[in-house]
């Protein structure tokens, strides 16, 4: 079936190519001659997130592979991405990856530690608990395609993943999930898969991970149940977002509270 507003994507792989020019709304609405109004509303439509927002996680994905894949510095890499302040740069890329450009750069030892981590653990909860209150969000995770690996999901704040999840988890298998203690609000349901034969840099560069994501909210209302949430990890397409969220940071987080879960 075609995909509504398919002209989007001609729109996306002009990012793409023109990421590192001045890309005002104007110049993309321009380029599908739409009005900056209407190119808003259906590039949001499609994708979930607005364009310049889209525009501005490519920009920080393209950081994470500056740190990694070259010895440039912070301020450079800054510059480089259109970024003329050394502050902007690094609160903004702390604020959505979930750690500082520094660290990111120096956590491929730790990224590696923890997966290895991961594969030997023969105790994987299907939940860890984290409050009897408020309300659980359950659902069955799938994928397109068979892996051997870890699932890391999480209820977000926006239909992209970045910064630290409300609430996360890993799985070690395809299967149910279920988040407690979720207070009402807006969520959006994300998950990607790493497999265990991964290195530290795809770990850190999840550019061909499986993923999944809602671009529709999980409305959570008090005293109300959620339905039961069913979605399926596919092959990266060219409309998702870039996974901005630091793959470790989970991963270490998940690790510490299980050690904390065990030893009570």
């Amino acid at each position: 079936m075609t995909e509504r507003y398919s002209e989007i994507d001609e729109v996306i792989a002009y990012i793409h190519k023109h990421i590192y020019d001045p890309l005002p709304l104007a110049r993309l609405a321009d380029h599908v001659a739409y009005s900056p109004y209407h190119f808003t509303r259906i590039f949001k439509e499609r994708i979930g997130l607005p364009p310049l927002y889209y525009v501005s996680s490519l920009r920080l994905q393209k950081a994470k592979d500056f740190l990694l894949r070259t010895n440039w510095n912070v301020r450079d890499i800054g510059l480089e991405i259109g970024q003329q302040s050394l502050g902007t740069f690094t609160t903004r890329f702390t604020e959505r990856v979930g750690v500082s450009p520094s660290e990111f750069r120096d956590s491929a030892l730790q990224a590696d530690n923890h997966l290895r981590s991961l594969q030997k653990l023969d105790d994987w909860p299907r939940e860890i608990p984290t409050s009897t209150r408020h309300a659980r969000i359950e659902g069955t995770v799938q994928a397109e395609v068979p892996f051997e690996g870890v699932i890391l999901i999480g209820l977000f704040a926006k239909p992209i993943p970045e910064g630290l999840p409300l609430h996360g988890t890993l799985l070690s298998c395809l299967g149910d999930f279920c988040f407690t203690g979720v207070k009402p609000g807006t969520y959006y349901l994300m998950a990607t898969s790493v497999s265990w034969e991964m290195n530290a840099l795809d770990v850190l560069l999840p550019h061909a991970t499986l993923r999944t994501r809602s671009k529709e909210p999980i409305i959570v209302e008090p005293y109300s149940t959620v339905p039961h949430q069913q979605v399926t990890l596919h092959e990266p397409r060219p409309d998702d977002p870039p996974i901005l969220i630091s793959l470790p940071l989970l991963m270490n987080n998940f690790l510490k509270r299980k050690m904390q879960y065990s030893n009570r």
